[in-house]
């Protein structure tokens, strides 16, 4: 893509009202608009990342053997009243009435659509287990929507929902989606840690919370740092493994971990070495709940067991909050000049940078290093456009890009390129076809 042409809207001032490092960076970025308070609309340099983000959460989803499907954002208000949460779900939820007087709403969840969707459909033991997701919008009405995309009103959410026959199924479900959360977190460059959790409006009585730690997060966190050494990437896992799951869950379960809801000082005090303990805040961007019949069983999910007898499914819920992990990313990852984004979730791979268009030999250049890197499938933005140098240096720490080759004509009458990484860790200058290869072959994370 031609950065001449690519609708990139930046701004050189931070808007008076972002108040963390996300939310003035992506604003400046020109990643995000405002529409109305909390709902915002994605440019394309935004909408790129968002949606690299979503397809690693959905190969992670369908490895731990999950099925996608889709549901609306529009609910029936009665399957809410049948599960008893309409009238406790309170003012966030949006509530609606059409042109013949139903009761609708926006979702701010599905647990009640999935599970009327399954009990309508699922007859016998022989249907379980199932794991069913989707990645879809939703609606919270916060009253004090702020931070950008990390607490707005509109938000894109993955949500699966397990359904099996009994306890035991029921937590080899929840393994599953926990070990699936960790190696997501970890392929987008994040250290997400598990936390015991407080359950809240979704209920059940087993829940972890996966916090991303930054000086800006919403909550309290304390922890062994023994967590952050875990590579669970460096692992090849069988889902169909039960002890091995148990095994990668038991390594992360026994070091403490809590959210300050769960936080208890004497036992962080006894169990965890002073030079060892974290204390200070981080992001949530998931969170896992067993909650057993809580909706099965006023709403009627059961099957026939294999004894005959009817048997009211158990039921585990697993959120990502796909939108709110853009901020979340950034938060972790940038610095004074802007983002700097992992390689696996960048909007692209790498930035051509043409210090002087019109000179011959570098557009040349310029235009040889695009058509390779695109025919090695990499995707390249290259800055053609006719401004100072400055200008796109600026503009190219801003936006983040991993990998920046920067052409001038200088360097090319010496038969040499700059090849930098955002991340400061390189910066080399080298003939344009071996800049041209590491580009082709370097890791996309």
């Amino acid at each position: 893509m031609r950065l001449s042409r690519f609708y990139l809207p930046t701004l050189k001032e931070t808007p008076k009202e972002a108040e963390i490092a996300s939310h003035r960076l992506m604003l400046r970025a020109g990643m995000i608009r405002q529409s109305s308070a909390g709902i915002y609309s994605w440019l394309p340099l935004g909408f790129r990342v968002l949606r690299r983000i979503e397809q690693i959460v959905r190969e992670e989803q369908d490895r731990a053997g999950a099925q996608e499907m889709l549901m609306p954002t529009i609910q029936p208000a009665e399957i809410w009243r049948e599960s008893g949460r309409y009238d406790d779900y309170g003012p966030e939820m949006l509530r609606i009435t059409d042109r013949h007087e139903r009761e609708l709403l926006y979702g701010p969840t599905n647990e009640e659509m999935i599970t009327e969707i399954f009990a309508a459909t699922a007859r016998s033991y022989r249907d379980l287990p199932k794991m069913l997701y989707h990645i879809q919008w939703k609606f919270r009405d916060e009253v004090r929507p702020r931070f950008g995309v990390m607490r707005g009103r509109e938000f894109l959410m993955k949500d699966c929902y397990s359904f099996d026959l009994d306890y035991e199924g029921a937590v080899r479900s929840y393994n599953k989606m926990f070990v699936s959360y960790l190696r997501t977190f970890a392929r987008m460059g994040l250290k997400a840690i598990p936390m015991e959790a407080d359950t809240g409006p979704i209920g059940g009585d087993l829940s972890h919370e996966f916090i991303v730690l930054a000086p800006t997060g919403e909550s309290a966190v304390f922890c062994d740092r023994n967590c952050l050494d875990i590579d669970v990437l460096s692992e090849d896992i069988d889902y169909g493994d039960d002890g091995a799951l148990a095994a990668i869950i038991n390594r992360f379960t026994t070091l403490y971990a809590r959210t300050e809801e769960k936080h208890d000082t004497a036992a962080f005090e006894s169990r965890v070495a002073k030079d060892r303990r974290y204390e200070g805040r981080g992001i949530e961007v998931g969170q896992v709940f067993y909650f057993g019949t809580k909706y099965s069983k006023p709403m009627g999910a059961e099957v026939i067991g294999p004894d005959g007898q009817p048997a009211t499914v158990e039921m585990g819920s697993y959120g990502i909050g796909v939108s709110r992990l853009v901020g979340a990313i950034i938060e972790a990852s940038h610095d004074d000049a802007g983002i700097i984004w992992p390689d696996a979730v960048a909007p692209f791979d790498a930035e051509i940078i043409n210090l002087r268009p019109g000179d011959e030999a570098c557009d040349a250049a310029c235009m040889e290093a695009y058509a390779r890197l695109g025919a090695a499938g990499r995707d390249v933005l290259y800055d053609d456009r006719d401004e100072r140098p400055g200008v796109k240096f600026a503009d190219a720490d801003l936006i983040g890009i991993p990998w920046r080759l920067v052409i001038g004509p200088r360097g090319i009458k010496d038969g040499k390129v700059e090849l930098k990484r955002r991340d400061g860790t390189v910066a080399d200058e080298v003939a344009l076809s071996a800049a041209l290869d590491r580009l082709a072959t370097a890791p996309r994370g």
